[in-house]
């Protein structure tokens, strides 16, 4: 017995293609950043805490969205 397969639609692959981009450009800029700092003369302690501050929102926006979901 043949299997066959359903086609993908263009509309999932370009969605997918889409999601996949904007998951590379957020993890380069993110990657980047403390290089942005340092050439603007901040120290590592204050990279440091505003890095903190962006993990504590996340997190804290993660408990939140999903006592809400």
């Amino acid at each position: 017995m043949p299997k066959t397969r359903k086609k993908i639609p263009k509309a999932i692959w370009a969605l997918g293609l889409v999601s996949l981009f904007m998951d590379v450009s957020s993890e380069l800029v993110h990657a980047l950043l403390p290089a942005l700092y340092f050439t603007l003369g901040m120290t590592m302690v204050t990279v440091g805490i505003i890095e903190g501050i962006a993990e504590a929102t996340a997190a804290i926006t993660k408990v939140f969205s999903g006592s809400i979901s």
